[in-house]
């Protein structure tokens, strides 16, 4: 039987993790000044307080505590120093530029930063352990079943087994119709019937319910929900049409009606603010970085070929409204028209200092501009010229999605190798397929893991041509 002790929701788990996290970052502070003979002109509360505040947004923007159960630890670790350094890091260039800002010398933020880390990544390892040996005891387990052998369903058991840490132990799959067609066509072995399922739920002995029905169900479903109405049962309810055509899902109430965001952005409130604030801080550096590297491209470029130096091409931007993308030229001949060929191996219009350009990515360097000035950010779905995107959105499949976010210099699908030419359909619907998990998914450290595999991938990728 298992234990109620364990048994929590996800919000408390969620509760607890930012609980813990700013009880450590409040503590540290005082601690570490008390200890020290730096001078500090404010009282350590008032620097923790701001330091928590700091911490908290920059950890919600990471989705440090979106999935309350323990994931992958590798990615946990890598997750939780980003967050806290980026958080001490901000918290050190307010505390030196700021008049009004509570002023700490750079040895105690980075003793603080030590201790907090340190005692973060201690209890996490703790409570990963403990998961783990409860979840053997058959402690802290989610029984669950679902009704419906669909691909909402197959989806959802993949990923179940692909996660054994997600803690869910599943009962059974339960469908009406014949099991033995049901293999053959899913390949999902099925428990029982929906009654038997039903049963289950009155008997206590499943904590949650999958109904993974299609919507044209509609009345089947409703019919099942009315009996669990009686259950102390979660229900939990995934349309097939959740799978493949949602961005970014989340409830949204219009007056007292509830209704689910479909096709989103995914920088709403404090994210676009943070969103935008990483592509100044990144492009601004990166700008001061490549300064002259962009002045000897310019004079090169000026000196192997006759034209400009830039190539503006228009291509759509944020909403599918038309913006100019600025590289630096790499071809003999400069197309913007109503048809845009697209660039192939040994194409006899690019130069050869272009095809050098192009092959290490250097012609995109003049897009740091476009991030800074706002048209466009440093991770993003890449923009396509407008011939192309008037192609390609009436043959593939939910296409103009990606200009939910701003383009970007680089993305999720370069990455993964879709990158260059698409001379096929199923490239660039991969290529797609790419830039909407990335919206979906999207956070501060996907950003900053896309650009790192940019930087080592990109100089020396094949595809680049």
């Amino acid at each position: 039987m298992q234990s109620k002790v364990f048994n929590l929701h996800s919000n408390t788990y969620s509760f607890i993790y930012r609980l813990i996290d700013l009880s450590i970052l409040f503590a540290t502070l005082p601690i570490v000044r008390y200890f020290s003979d730096s001078f500090v002109e404010y009282e350590p509360l008032v620097g923790s307080l701001a330091l928590a505040v700091i911490f908290l947004y920059i950890a919600e923007s990471f989705g440090l505590y979106r999935a309350w159960r323990v994931g992958h630890l590798s990615e946990m670790v890598l997750s939780v120093w980003a967050c806290f350094a980026l958080s001490f890091l901000l918290f050190f260039i307010l505390s030196c530029f700021i008049t009004k800002f509570p002023h700490f010398s750079w040895d105690i933020v980075f003793y603080c930063f030590s201790i907090s880390l340190l005692l973060s990544f201690t209890w996490r390892l703790m409570q990963d352990l403990f998961l783990k040996i409860s979840y053997k005891a058959g402690l802290n387990i989610k029984r669950i079943a679902i009704i419906g052998a669909t691909a909402s369903c197959k989806h959802l058991l993949s990923e179940i087994n692909r996660r054994n840490e997600l803690g869910y132990r599943v009962h059974g799959v339960f469908d009406d119709r014949c099991p033995a067609r049901i293999m053959n066509k899913w390949d999902v072995q099925v428990q029982g019937k929906i009654d038997d399922a039903i049963e289950l739920a009155y008997s206590g002995k499943i904590d949650i319910l999958f109904i993974a029905l299609p919507l044209k169900a509609e009345r089947r479903i409703g019919e099942i929900l009315l009996r669990l109405g009686d259950t102390q049962v979660d229900v939990h309810y995934m349309p097939n049409i959740l799978i493949s055509t949602l961005v970014r899902s989340r409830c949204v109430n219009v007056g007292e009606i509830d209704t689910l965001s479909v096709f989103e952005s995914p920088y709403l409130g404090a994210k676009e603010w943070i969103k935008r604030s990483e592509d100044i801080i990144l492009s601004l550096l990166i700008l001061t970085i490549i300064a002259v590297p962009l002045l000897v491209i310019s004079i090169a470029i000026k000196l192997t070929s006759a034209g400009p130096i830039l190539f503006k091409q228009r291509r759509y931007g944020l909403k599918g409204e038309e913006i100019l993308v600025w590289k630096f030229r790499s071809m003999y001949v400069l197309e913007d028209n109503e048809k845009v060929t697209q660039a192939s191996r040994n194409d006899p219009r690019v130069t050869p200092l272009g095809r050098f350009l192009r092959r290490t990515s250097l012609d995109e360097f003049p897009q740091f501009f476009n991030v800074l000035f706002g048209s466009m950010s440093i991770v993003g779905p890449r923009p396509h010229a407008v011939a192309h995107n008037e192609a390609y959105r009436l043959r593939v499949r939910y296409y103009m999605l990606r200009h939910k976010v701003k383009p970007g210099i680089t993305g999720l699908a370069q990455i993964n190798g879709w990158r260059g030419e698409t001379d096929t359909l199923d490239k660039m619907e991969n290529r797609v397929k790419c830039d909407l998990q990335y919206i979906k998914n999207w956070s501060v450290w996907l950003d900053i893991k896309i650009i790192y595999l940019t930087v080592l991938r990109g100089f020396t990728d094949k595809d680049a041509y």
